[in-house]
This record gives structure tokens, C-alpha cells and sequence, in this order.
């Protein structure tokens, strides 16, 4: 996400580098390649001119004080105008009533359904909210089916009617058994279509003036560029929406969509979606964005996915069994499981600053802990909690039962005597993670 508009970005900052002071002339060859950076990241010619025009007066006004070089400041301009681009503060999601109806639209293909199923998610195990689906989507064959299968893996309830084909009345009748039965929060799934019609809008208005929801989330492919932004403009003519979700910003995606969108269609982008898990999903912060398309990684954003993860009951055993030098495989085995449920490990290097350039082209892949967590399994309890005890004759069946070979387990033993060695070491503060986390509350 974002990758060649920061490799572009950073390029024309290097045109100022070693300047004494901000001039017309070099902030005009900066801001020449900083316009041409956003273009071809598919922002639109009227924002890219528009965000350049303003960087520019600003630059210029700015008393440059000695400590601060004339790169520094442009990188400190042009990131405040990014984040200001794109709606410089969060905007809540409005979930209030009795209860708070969210309706979701979007085209056929963006992954409004998906996104349905993260979103009831996200109330349920973050806001601790107690959510109803309501399958509203009687125009795409199965739509139904997979909505009830994503509510199934997130243990969230969804409502339908088997033979209805009039979303107002699923909607209304989803409605009234929340009312009845106590749930905090209605979330709505609608029909798309592959491109925005008369059909799909007078469907979409009807329903959105029917149950009058507290909130109305428009889906968009982050994949499409500006025709993303066009299709959200053309709807918010219509639906007058809440907010923007962003969704496959894991995939072959510029950035224009997320740049521009707030400045065409004056609505906040609320969400951003990665990939197909249903914990993929990220409230949208344009600072923290910001930070990441100049490089400046995202440390607050990685410690908050860390601090979902923590358990600070097992952080405390752990911390116990670190001073006893007691640390074993089943305990190094845990740990990677709180790892794994933090996302994309790529993903989550690249929010450290400096590190995402670094990983640019190193594949990482999530299956790389496969190996390591097949061998562990395949020992026997009493094992994991004895390494030291593992002989030849064990290895070569614990190499057998994962798949691997006796290189491996040996190598595996090595390092996790080595890891066991610098935790001893680190024993007064057990897991980083923890104390950096309580830091943060």
C-alpha cells in the first residue's frame, strides 16, 4: 500500500536537500515532482493541483528556524496537507438507538459482504456489542449463503427469510427483533450491481428511508482508482452517506482512492480492509497514514494490534517462569500464536519506521511459522516442557511427524535455547510488548 508514491515522495524531497532556505524556484522543482508523484498514484489532476497550490503558499510563509532544514520542514508541510487531504482526524462510527442500525452499500465486487461480516466483528469483540446481521442482499445468487457462513465463524446471529425478495421488509423485521430480543446494533447488507443504475439507487434510497439508519457506510475497491471516487460521488448524490470503507488495500493498489476521496465527495473514509480474515480490519486514522506514505512507519497503530492480543494473566506466568529459567517450547509455541493473530507479519514490520523500505522486495509469509509450529506438535508434552532432554532417537521422530528433517528440529532446539538465554537475561521485564502496552494505557 502506498509503496511507489513513497519511493516518489521521498525522491522529491531529495531536490531540496542541502538548500540553505525555502525559495520559489526550489520549491517549485519539489513540488513539480511531488504533483507528478500523486498523478501517478491515480489522485486526481484538480486535488493533486489543489494539494500543491497550498503546499506551496505554506512552504513559502514558514520562518524556517536555523534548527530545521528546508527538508525537513517540506516533509513536516506536505505531511500535515496529506493527512488534512485525506480528513485529518478519525470520525466515529454512530452506533446509538435501540437499536443503532448501520447500513452498508456498495457495487457488486467490492467486498460489501466481506466487510459486513468484519464490521460485526469489530462491534462484537471490540465495542462489546450485541449485533444482528440482517442478509438484505436478494439480488446476487448465494449472497445470503456466504453472509450466513461469515456470521457463523464470528459467531454473530444473521437474520433472513427464506423466499422474501423484499429487502424493506427483511430490514424491518430484523429490526423489530432486535428491539425485541435486546440487540445493541442492526448491521444491514444490501444488494450492488455491477455498476450504478436507476434500479440499484431507487432500491437502495427506498430501503435507506425505510429503517432511517444511524449510520450508512458506502464500500468502495480501493483497486479501482478514481473510478472508486466517481462511484462514491455518484452515490452520495443519491444515499447521502456517513462515511467510506476502503477495501483490498492489500491488493495491486496506488493510493488515489484513499487520497482523494475525502476532497471529492466531502465524507470521511471510515475503514480500511486488508485481505479476507475477518480481524482484517482497520479503523481509519489519516495522521497515522500520513506517517506511513512519508515512511515514518506506525508505531501506535502496531502496539494497539499488540495490546488486542495481550493476555496479561499469561504475560504474568510467563514473567514467572522467566526468572525460574523455566521458559519452554509449549511457552515459545503460545507466543508465536499471539503473533500470528496480529496480522500480515510483513504488514506489521513495515508500521516500524525505516523497516518497510527495507522489506520492500523480502518475501515474508505468514506459513513461515508452519515448519516450527508442526515440530513443536509433534512432540509429546512431556517434551515441550523438557527440551533439554530431546535425544537422537526423538528428534528423528519428531523430524518424521512434522514433515521436516533432523536439521531442522536441531536447528529449531538451537535457536530456541538461544531465545530462552536472552529472555533469561531480559527476566525483570518479561514481555517488551506488555510493558510497552501498559505504557500506552
Amino acid at each position: 500500500m502506498f509503496e511507489n508514491l513513497t519511493d516518489r515522495l521521498e525522491r522529491s524531497f531529495k531536490l531540496i536537500k542541502g538548500q540553505g532556505k525555502i525559495t520559489e524556484v526550489n520549491i517549485s522543482e519539489t513540488l513539480k515532482e511531488v504533483r507528478r508523484a500523486l498523478l501517478d498514484a491515480d489522485v486526481s489532476y484538480k486535488t493533486a493541483k489543489t494539494f500543491c497550490d497550498t503546499v506551496k503558499q505554506k512552504a513559502l510563509g514558514q520562518n524556517i528556524l536555523i534548527a530545521v532544514k528546508p527538508e525537513q520542514m517540506m516533509v513536516k508541510i506536505v505531511h500535515d496537507e496529506l493527512a488534512e487531504l485525506m480528513g485529518s482526524e478519525h470520525s466515529e462510527l454512530n452506533v446509538k438507538g435501540n437499536p443503532g442500525i448501520v447500513l452498508v452499500a456498495g457495487l457488486n465486487g467490492s467486498g460489501k459482504t466481506t466487510f459486513t461480516g468484519k464490521l460485526a466483528l469489530h462491534l462484537k469483540s471490540k465495542k462489546g456489542m450485541k449485533v444482528l446481521v440482517a442478509a438484505c442482499d436478494t439480488f446476487r445468487p448465494a449472497a445470503i449463503e456466504q453472509l450466513k457462513t461469515l456470521c457463523g465463524q464470528i459467531q454473530v446471529e444473521c437474520y433472513s427469510e427464506d423466499g422474501v425478495e423484499d429487502p424493506i421488509q427483511i430490514a424491518q423485521n430484523a429490526i423489530s427483533k432486535a428491539r425485541r430480543e435486546g440487540y445493541s446494533v442492526v448491521v444491514i447488507d444490501t444488494a450492488g450491481r455491477l455498476a450504478v443504475d436507476e434500479e440499484l439507487m431507487n432500491e437502495i434510497s427506498a430501503l435507506h428511508q425505510a429503517v432511517k439508519p444511524t449510520e450508512t457506510l458506502f464500500v468502495v475497491d480501493a483497486m479501482t482508482g478514481q473510478d472508486a471516487v466517481e462511484t462514491a460521488k455518484a452515490f452520495n448524490d443519491r444515499l447521502d452517506f456517513d462515511g467510506v470503507v476502503l477495501t483490498k488495500m492489500d491488493g495491486d493498489t496506488r493510493g488515489g482512492a484513499a487520497l482523494s476521496i475525502k476532497a471529492v465527495v466531502n465524507k470521511p473514509i471510515k475503514f480500511i480492509s486488508n485481505g479476507e480474515k475477518m480481524e482484517a480490519l482497520d479503523i481509519f486514522y489519516p495522521k497515522r497514514i500520513a506517517d506511513r506514505i512519508l515512511g515514518m512507519g506506525d508505531v501506535v497503530s502496531l502496539v494497539e494490534k499488540a495490546q488486542e492480543q495481550f493476555d496479561e494473566e499469561q504475560a504474568r506466568r510467563l514473567h514467572k517462569k522467566l526468572a525460574k529459567n523455566q521458559f519452554t517450547l509449549w511457552d515459545f509455541y503460545q507466543q508465536i500464536q499471539q503473533i500470528k493473530k496480529m496480522g500480515n507479519i510483513k504488514d506489521l514490520a513495515s508500521m516500524l519506521p525505516g523497516v518497510g523500505k527495507a522489506l520492500r522486495d523480502v518475501d515474508i509469509d505468514n506459513d513461515s511459522f508452519k515448519s516450527l509450529e508442526a515440530m513443536i506438535l509433534s512432540m509429546t508434552p512431556y517434551e515441550r516442557e523438557n527440551p533439554d532432554l530431546i535425544n537422537g532417537s526423538r528428534r528423528r521422530r519428531i523430524a518424521e511427524g512434522s514433515g521436516t528433517t533432523v536439521v531442522e528440529v536441531n536447528r529449531l532446539l538451537k535457536q530456541f535455547e538461544g531465545t530462552r538465554k536472552v529472555m533469561k537475561n531480559f527476566a525483570g521485564g518479561s514481555n517488551v510488548a506488555a510493558n510497552m502496552m501498559r505504557k500506552h494505557r
